[in-house]
């Protein structure tokens, strides 16, 4: 399984849940017990708290730094920024450490089991799948992201463009499917799923003044080639040939960019719409 730190994951999924639109299919007010598998910070947990307010929720992910992340999230209620979900849900969570493909939980032990983005970062999501099928009586649902489809617009003529490449190459070099698309439908029948169901969302990012603390700093990344950096090894699988010189001339021309997005900013000029396709997989047990 791919991994991620927790600042990665709490600035790619900002704001996915303002929304809860999205998460109807799962009929979160008629649930007892949740299981969020793959729960990496806890985002999507604390929002199944929140919107299941009888259901006890639990969070198991197989990295123990991020589920440390999930739980000071989920218990630090002062913090800046704490919603509704935070304060008022903590003592109904409970985390623990296991395989998504191996899931440390009986039989029939969860009336509902959801992921969000974990299928397209698994070398075997048909096995996750399985798993999620046995230890479900209920539903069993998959909020996956499909990363070919992204839409961008910017007021830097260069970053679509750009952002267009980079996304094509990681693709290529990426070692899981994370284009997954409509096969989440034909792992949740393979797996022996009944009504399955799908329907698409998209979550859109906009970036124009008066700029967030985040969008600055996402700004300071783009200039910096920072946001490459998280994808290096797999643009560099994808783009270095002979001469290895591929990635770093992306790179470049990133940094490029990233400094006229920056100067844009500084005149509260550069506007940005970033729009992720999601689609929602819902089957029966």
């Amino acid at each position: 399984m791919r991994r991620f730190s927790a600042d990665y994951l709490e600035r790619t999924r900002r704001g996915m849940w303002e929304s809860r639109e999205a998460l109807a299919p799962l009929d979160l007010a008629g649930r007892q017990r949740v299981l969020d598998a793959g729960c990496g910070t806890g985002e999507l947990t604390r929002v199944l708290a929140e919107e299941a307010p009888q259901a006890a929720v639990v969070g198991v992910d197989a990295d123990r730094d991020l589920l440390a992340s999930a739980r000071r999230a989920s218990t630090d209620a002062d913090r800046d920024g704490a919603t509704d979900a935070d304060r008022d849900t903590p003592s109904r969570i409970d985390y623990a450490a296991g395989d998504a493909t191996r899931l440390p939980f009986p039989d029939d032990a969860f009336d509902l089991v959801v992921c969000q983005a974990l299928l397209i970062n698994l070398p075997d999501p048909a096995a996750a799948v399985r798993e999620f099928a046995r230890v479900s009586s209920g539903l069993v649902a998959a909020v996956e992201p499909d990363n070919a489809d992204v839409d961008v617009s910017s007021t830097v003529d260069a970053e679509a463009g750009l952002e267009a490449r980079v996304r094509e190459a990681y693709i290529a070099g990426v070692e899981t499917d994370v284009a997954m698309g409509d096969r989440v439908r034909d792992l949740f029948a393979d797996a022996g799923l009944s009504d399955v169901r799908a329907r698409r969302y998209r979550h859109e990012k906009r970036v124009d003044p008066p700029y967030s603390q985040a969008d600055l700093t996402g700004i300071t990344r783009k200039a910096s080639g920072a946001g490459l950096a998280d994808h290096e090894p797999e643009l560099r699988r994808a783009l270095d040939g002979g001469d290895g010189g591929g990635y770093d001339d992306l790179r470049n021309r990133w940094r490029e960019m990233g400094r006229e997005a920056a100067r844009q900013a500084r005149d509260r000029e550069y506007e940005r719409v970033e729009r992720v396709p999601f689609d929602v997989t819902v089957g029966r047990v």
